[in-house]
């Protein structure tokens, strides 16, 4: 029997030439797997007929949209899952959606090897690598770019000569990946760190200088969930949707940084990611007002590090699992309305909601109706700071007390 590879495929240049690629120097056939999470473009039935014409035996096409928003973004969003404090893992939660089908289609056509389309340099390769063999440990893995040597160069060449019915251009200055989470810019002129991005970098965000009159949104949450926004019903995948076009009406989620890849260089990288940003704050502030304090302080770790182990591509991984587990349990009670300002590049929670808050306005208040007794704060000092008055009477004793004549910095002339 004729070895199979199945192939991520996205129906542009790289890629359809990677079909006839590998068939050539593996002598095998090649199922190509198109995975839509909202990434827009062509249709898939289009993107389909043209992986045939381009060689392969098969094509395995997927709407998986509505997966992708209710299984990856909500996971991610009841995380607050932002990379450095700020990147919302646009590409890194998608990578599991799509091997997820990799592994089905392979099993579907008795195929032995996945293939995709990433560089030896990026975080990809091991997103979609790690992933397949977390789900199917049997299966081989190949990346043409990396390991059959096919340069752009080549593609190009490729495709002229084989009259493939793909667009070839020298001239794209941007490598892009979009989703319906957000979309990712990077490489050409942006790879000096000192150049601003110009105006054709972005698309799914408009110039927050000039932004039109503010936008006012309720956000309901349910378990940490937006189930409606302005009373109206919706789904997760309507959710992200309409925030996208609201907010990046605003010019909210525009996001320019240097980051940490998982292979060890630094990159720099542009996002746009209007309604996962905004869909963030508004549910950070929701579990403001609803999750207890030491959950809340501990959920802060346990985010930072289901974050990195999702980044450096380790969805399936039994530690992600577990902290999942955790993070899931703490949003039970995280349900209720967020209302915000979209205005200018900012989205500003003004208001806040929920049967099941924490804050108390009688504990709370200065003015009558005031509940706090006072009058036990000053026992409770005493006993909360007596571990640190010890330590400090001993520090006297031995004359290493906190010198009070003067303060300097390390290294620095008083």
């Amino acid at each position: 029997m004729t070895e199979r590879v199945v192939l991520a495929y996205s129906g542009g240049l790289d890629t359809s030439v990677a079909i006839g690629w590998i068939a050539e120097r593996t002598g095998a056939e090649v199922i190509a797997v198109a995975v839509d999470v909202g990434q827009g473009g062509e249709d898939l039935e289009v993107i389909r007929q043209r992986a045939l014409d381009c060689g392969a035996v098969e094509a395995y096409v997927a709407d998986a949209r509505d997966e992708f928003a209710e299984e990856y973004c909500m996971p991610a969003l009841r995380a607050n899952a932002l990379y450095q404090d700020r990147y919302p893992l646009v590409s890194a939660i998608s990578r599991p959606t799509i091997v997820k089908h990799l592994v089905r289609a392979a099993r579907q056509f008795d195929a032995q090897t996945v293939a995709h389309g990433c560089t030896g340099k990026g975080n990809d390769q091991v997103r979609f690598e790690v992933g397949i063999t977390s789900l199917a440990p049997d299966l081989k893995c190949l990346a043409p770019v990396r390991d059959l040597a096919l340069t752009r160069e080549k593609a190009i060449a490729y495709a002229e000569l084989h009259k493939l019915p793909i667009a070839t251009t020298k001239h794209n200055p941007f490598s892009i990946d979009q989703n319906v989470w957000g979309r990712a810019v990077e490489t050409g002129f942006l790879e000096d760190i000192w150049n601003a991005p110009t105006k054709d970098v972005y698309n799914y965000t408009d110039d927050p200088t000039f932004p039109p009159v503010a936008d006012e949104v309720i956000i309901t949450f349910e378990k940490g969930i937006p189930v409606a926004l302005d009373g109206v019903p919706v789904t997760p995948l309507q959710a992200i949707q309409e925030m996208n076009r609201r907010a990046g009406a605003q010019g909210v989620g525009r996001i320019d940084i240097v980051e940490d890849r998982l292979v060890g260089i630094k990159s720099r990288e542009i996002y746009e990611a209007p309604g996962a940003i905004a869909l963030i704050a508004a549910h950070q502030e929701l579990e403001n007002i609803t999750v207890e304090r030491e959950q809340a302080r501990f959920k802060r770790t346990v985010e930072q590090r289901w974050t990195e182990l999702v980044y450096d591509g380790m969805w399936f991984s039994p530690l992600k699992k577990s902290l999942e587990t955790f993070i899931n349990d703490t949003q039970q009670y995280v349900s209720g309305d967020i209302r915000m300002v979209l205005h200018g590049g900012r989205a500003t929670v003004t208001g806040r909601r929920s049967e099941a808050s924490l804050y108390d306005f009688n504990l709370a208040t200065y003015d009558e109706g005031d509940t706090f007794d006072q009058s036990q704060a000053r026992g409770f000092i005493e006993i909360f700071g007596l571990t640190a008055k010890l330590s400090a009477a001993r520090d006297v004793k031995f004359g290493n007390g906190v010198d009070l004549s003067g303060s300097s910095l390390p290294g620095s002339q008083a």
